[in-house]
């Protein structure tokens, strides 16, 4: 039978009417029963997590994005490491590796990997260029010496081809052979570092809410 009122609606009203001293006896039963005979074991606990994150957090600053992504690296390792440990759900290990796959993400994100990777495929000089008739004003000057970017172009033939339509921030018309190559490789840096952001974000979207135990 369907109850005149509801079930929450009784407890409230039922508290109400305690006293005020029962309504304590019991909120003090209650912390205890759940938080109070655990606090030794919290407090060890919560001394092992300043001393895991210590390190972190004293060298985390402000005004970069790469202090976000550090947190966020570091505790996915601490979350791995205990979830692939306890094992205790049939996915525990698939998950920790899933969250390993992000602390690498993370890394590459955090270090512009993608975006520079192209640097090793070439070799440069840099100089100072006096500019004549203004005395004490120089200019910025580099010149590629040795170039492998068919190499690099071949680890992304995909991505190679998005570029050659026109995909990336970096235009080359009217630039020479080996300047159009050169920016062809900072566009494929730069379309893969976009890539391995959104790839790191959507995994855990996918997945985060599954990361308990």
């Amino acid at each position: 039978m369907e109850p005149r009122i509801d079930m929450f609606e009784q407890w409230e009203t039922e508290r109400k009417n305690k006293s005020w001293f029962k309504r304590k006896v019991e909120s003090i039963h209650l912390w205890w029963y759940h938080d109070g005979r655990n606090i030794g074991r919290d407090f060890v606990h919560g001394v092992k997590n300043i001393w895991k994150w210590l390190p972190i957090v004293w060298k985390d600053r402000n005004y970069d994005h790469s202090y976000i992504y550090t947190i966020l690296e570091h505790k996915l390792k601490l979350q791995s490491d205990y979830i692939k440990g306890r094992d205790f759900y049939l996915t525990a290990k698939r998950d920790s590796e899933v969250m390993m796959t992000c602390v690498r993400l993370i890394d590459k994100c955090k270090e512009g990997y993608y975006g520079s990777e192209h640097s090793d495929f070439y070799k440069s000089k840099h100089w100072f260029e006096e500019i004549k008739d203004e005395p004490g004003y120089t200019t910025w000057e580099s010149k590629i010496l040795r170039e492998d970017f068919q190499d690099y172009f071949d680890m992304y033939p995909l991505i190679y081809k998005r570029v050659m339509k026109g995909e990336g921030p970096f235009r080359f018309d009217g630039e020479d052979d080996l300047e159009i190559k050169h920016r062809i490789a900072m566009n494929i840096g730069h379309i893969n570092q976009e890539r391995a952001h959104k790839l790191l974000f959507k995994l855990m979207e996918e997945n985060i809410q599954k990361w308990w135990d």
